[in-house]
């Protein structure tokens, strides 16, 4: 394809030798950057939408030894999946995971899609994912835009269009090596090209930068606004007691967590605190310890058992800091 338009892409396609050169040199060592399985790369991009690698890391090769094939992945239960995920967050995610494998065992007898238009007719495969995965395992020259590609481009372009930059990202690729390419983009965005104060000293295409650093790719993230709570950790022997949130709740339905406390509590009830985030709320938790179960409908779960549900990240976070789970 010409690099031909209003930006000049022939001047940011020099950019292609020297960033791979940077990547194979510099690339960190990542464990889905060790195959090229579709499975394994599908699994690990998933995670990482929307969470950082250093969450994700210690989570993907537990998932893969708890389900190291598609088939394997369709054929668990929802709540094994769910229980997996557990502290990865945005749990939609792991659901369209699972309904996604259910779909290429079923309709594809287990043969993945080779291209990332196919890939985007699975639940909760987007553009960026679709294309991630094409690119990475099946070679298919398409470009991904993910925050860090987006802020590459958009200082290397000094514009502030997510259309030019789709349009610059496609156009740049490197058609004979897309998906290291892809990933290349994404490193430099990563640990390079970072927001706020940028290492443009480090930067291998920095000459072609138009604004060397200079402004960012998207504005600002809202201020998170504080938020107090309070939950009962109520305990019998060996079992916790738990209670599970509705299947029709819009946030994480299904999982597992302690009651809620609703009415006032005394400084010296609070067990412990703990501090949660979540998208823009940021939760400042007191745990109260009682000793009967609380007036909410639930379950006494024996301690080993716990670790097996699908808990919420709060939930997970309480338990290991009262040492019941690890």
């Amino acid at each position: 394809m010409e690099l031909r338009g209003p930006t000049n892409f022939r001047r940011l396609a020099q950019l292609r030798r020297p960033l791979l050169a940077w990547y194979d040199q510099n690339r960190r060592d990542l464990p889905w950057r060790a195959s090229r399985d579709p499975y394994h790369i599908w699994v690990s991009e998933v995670m990482l939408q929307q969470t950082r690698v250093a969450a994700v890391l210690p989570r993907y090769e537990k998932f893969l030894r708890r389900f190291p094939s598609v088939q394997k992945l369709a054929s668990a239960r929802v709540t094994s999946v769910l229980a997996e995920w557990s502290g990865l967050g945005y749990y939609r995610r792991a659901r369209n995971l699972h309904a996604a494998a259910k779909e290429i065992v079923r309709e594809r007898a287990g043969i993945f899609p080779q291209d990332s238009e196919t890939w985007r007719k699975l639940p909760g495969i987007g553009r960026y994912t679709a294309a991630a995965i094409a690119s990475i395992a099946f070679g298919e020259p398409v470009a991904v835009l993910d925050g860090n590609v987006d802020r590459v481009l958009r200082r290397l372009l000094g514009s502030n269009s997510v259309r030019e930059s789709w349009n610059a990202a496609q156009q740049i690729l490197d058609r004979k090596r897309p998906g290291d390419f892809n990933q290349a983009i994404m490193e430099l965005g990563a640990m390079v090209c970072v927001p706020g104060e940028p290492l443009c000293s480090q930067c291998p295409i920095g000459t072609l930068c138009r604004t060397r650093g200079r402004g960012e790719a998207r504005t600002s993230k809202p201020k998170q606004r504080k938020v107090s709570s309070s939950f009962a950790l109520a305990t019998r022997g060996d079992s916790v007691f738990l209670v599970q949130r509705h299947a029709d709740e819009s946030l994480m339905p299904g999982m597992w967590e302690m009651p809620k406390v609703e009415s006032l509590i005394r400084r010296d009830e609070v067990l412990f605190t703990v501090r949660h985030s979540i998208t823009v709320s940021d939760y400042l938790v007191s745990v109260i310890a009682q000793s009967a179960a609380p007036m909410a409908r639930g379950t006494w779960v024996k301690y080993a058992r716990a670790n097996k549900l699908p808990l919420t990240g709060l939930a997970t976070k309480i338990l290991r800091k009262a040492n019941i789970i690890e």
